[in-house]
């Protein structure tokens, strides 16, 4: 059996989200062809996801001087609590999917935030005599992202920096196996913006299949 981290960034309701609504039908039909497998949901604009702030260095700072958990300050001790959770879950996981929207040509702030939980030297990745090295080599990812234009492609390629950046910071943690789903071009082209879900959904559900 399989734990499925089903991780989205996405403040809006599914039925006025692309991404969103690929997601859920990819989710759907992974579970229909894996029923033994674990799904955790984790909407990250649902839980508390720490800044890496004062609070945070402060805590870190006083651990690693030995000073004991219990005597951190509350906001320390909540914060540096926190991030462990996020970051134990997702070690603990065996594939991600990731479902964001594309804003302002990369992805939500919640998820960056995120990201800064769980890249944590030591348990996600460590450093060597030959550089860093990633920790995560035997899982999976995928990002599932919708874009109001076209940027797997064309002009506008090169001004993609979220896909681009989540395959970056997983590769830099060892995940050897990333794929993409690109919902794009809605904004764009909406007479077609029907006919381009349709078509992602149609994808997502095939790829449920071997993922």
């Amino acid at each position: 059996m399989a734990t499925v981290l089903y991780i989205t960034a996405n403040p809006k309701p599914v039925e006025e989200a692309f991404s969103l609504s690929v997601g859920e039908e990819f989710i759907n039909a992974y579970r229909e062809n894996n029923p033994n497998d674990e799904v955790v949901r984790l909407d990250l604009y649902k839980i508390n996801v720490p800044y890496i702030d004062t609070d945070v260095f402060s805590g870190w700072g006083k651990l690693q001087q030995g000073t004991a958990f219990d005597e951190l300050s509350p906001d320390e001790k909540q914060k540096v609590s926190s991030i462990n959770q996020l970051t134990d879950q997702f070690v603990a996981a065996d594939k991600y999917v990731f479902v964001t929207p594309m804003w302002n040509l990369s992805f939500p702030p919640k998820l960056k935030s995120y990201i800064d939980n769980i890249a944590i030297a030591g348990k996600t990745f460590k450093y060597s005599a030959e550089g860093p090295v990633g920790l995560l080599t035997d899982k999976k990812a995928l990002h599932i992202q919708a874009r109001g234009g076209v940027y797997s492609e064309g002009p506008a390629k090169s001004l993609e920096f979220g896909d681009s950046y989540l395959r970056a910071i997983l590769g830099f943690m060892g995940v050897p196996e990333i794929e993409t789903i690109a919902v794009e071009g809605m904004a764009a082209t909406p007479d077609q913006a029907a006919d381009i879900k349709q078509k992602a959904i149609d994808r997502a559900k095939e790829f449920a299949r071997q993922f």
